[in-house]
C-alpha cells in the first residue's frame, strides 16, 4: 500500500464539499490548485475561489497559477513530491500536469460519462428531462472527460428538483465517490474502463445567454425542465412585453400543468396573487421572478408592485 500526498485542483463550491471529505479523511493534502483572483460585480471587488477560503481556513498550502505551463509554477508544482493529483471542476490541464505524478491525475464528474461531457453537466441533465444520472471518476487524458474511468455512482433526479438542489445532492455522492477512488489507488485496485464512443452521447455544453432564453415555441414540460435546470444559477429568461413596457425577465421557479387552451402562446393572465404563461401544451404557473433592477421575488410579492394589461405577452 502506497500512502498518497494529494494535490487537489478545483474551483467553485462544488469542488469544495469534495475537498472537505479528502480532508476530513486524513488523508495528506500536499497542495492546492484553485483560479487566480479576480476583479467582480459592479464595483470590481477582488473575488476569490471558494476552494481557496477553504484551502486557507485549513492552512493548505495554496497555488494560484494564471499559467499552467510556466516553469516557475511547474517547478513548484514538481517539489510538493505528489503522487496523485485530484480535479473536481478545473480547467484543462497541460500534459506536463496530468502526467507529472507517479499514481496519475484523475477527475470527478457530475454525469454518467460518456453522457453529458462538458462544462454544466448538471444543468444540462435535468434541462434535457433526464430521470437519472450520477458522478463518474476517471484518470485524466489529453481530451475533455473522455479518459479511462474508474467508478460511476448514479441517483434518480426528482420531478421537480432544481440544479441547485441536485448540485448539492451529487457533491456528496461525489465526495463518496472520490474517497473510495484514492482507496482503490491506495491499495493498487483500481481497474478501469474505457468510455464508449457514438453518435448518440449528449453533451454538457458551456451554459450562454442564448441557450438559456426560453422558447415559448417548445412544450410546456420542456420549458418547466429548462427552468429547473437553470435554477437557481444563471437562470432561464424571456422578455415580457406590456405595450410599451419590455422587461428582460429571469424565472427561478415555475410548475406546469398539461391541459388544453385557446389562449395565445407566451399570453401572460395574472390573478392578484398569481402569474400564469400560456404554453402550446398547458399553463406554466410562475412560482419566483426577478425584474431588471429588482431582486428575486416571488410571484405575489411582484403583483404587490406591477400590474399587466390583457395584452401582456411573453417572447
Amino acid at each position: 500500500m502506497e500512502k498518497l500526498r494529494i494535490v487537489f485542483m478545483g474551483t467553485p463550491d462544488f469542488a469544495v464539499g469534495i475537498l472537505d471529505t479528502i480532508y476530513q479523511n486524513n488523508y495528506e493534502i500536499v497542495g492546492v490548485i484553485t483560479a487566480p483572483d479576480k476583479p467582480a460585480g459592479r464595483g470590481q471587488k477582488v473575488s476569490t475561489s471558494a476552494v481557496k477560503e477553504y484551502a486557507v481556513s485549513k492552512n493548505l498550502h495554496l497555488l494560484q497559477p494564471t499559467n499552467l505551463k510556466s516553469e516557475d509554477f511547474l517547478a513548484e508544482l514538481k517539489s510538493l513530491n505528489a503522487n496523485l493529483h485530484v480535479v473536481v471542476a478545473f480547467r484543462m490541464l497541460p500534459e506536463v500536469v496530468w502526467k507529472m505524478p507517479k499514481l496519475g491525475t484523475f477527475n470527478l464528474h457530475a454525469s454518467l460519462l460518456p453522457e453529458y461531457r462538458g462544462a454544466a453537466p448538471i444543468n444540462w441533465a435535468i434541462i434535457n428531462g433526464e430521470t437519472k444520472t450520477g458522478v463518474t471518476t476517471f484518470f485524466i487524458d489529453d481530451k475533455i472527460d473522455t479518459g479511462a474511468m474508474i467508478m460511476s455512482k448514479e441517483l434518480f433526479i426528482g420531478d421537480e428538483e432544481s440544479a441547485g438542489e441536485l448540485h448539492d445532492r451529487l457533491m456528496h455522492l461525489g465526495s463518496d465517490a472520490v474517497v473510495e477512488t484514492l482507496q482503490l489507488i491506495e491499495t493498487g485496485k483500481a481497474s478501469t474502463t474505457i468510455q464508449a464512443e457514438n453518435d448518440e452521447i449528449k453533451t454538457a455544453y458551456k451554459l450562454n445567454k442564448e441557450n438559456c432564453k426560453i422558447d415559448w415555441s417548445q412544450s410546456g414540460k420542456m420549458i418547466f425542465d429548462q427552468i429547473r435546470g437553470l435554477s437557481p444559477y444563471p437562470a432561464a429568461w424571456t422578455f415580457i412585453k406590456d405595450g410599451e413596457n419590455e422587461w428582460n425577465v429571469k424565472i427561478y421557479a415555475a410548475s406546469f400543468e398539461a391541459k388544453e387552451h385557446d389562449e395565445l402562446v407566451g399570453k401572460i393572465s395574472t390573478t392578484k396573487k398569481e402569474i400564469f404563461i400560456a404554453t402550446k401544451d398547458g399553463i406554466l404557473k410562475i412560482v419566483s421572478l426577478q425584474f431588471p433592477g429588482k431582486k428575486r421575488m416571488l410571484a405575489h410579492e411582484l403583483l404587490n408592485g406591477i400590474s399587466f394589461s390583457e395584452n401582456t405577452i411573453a417572447l
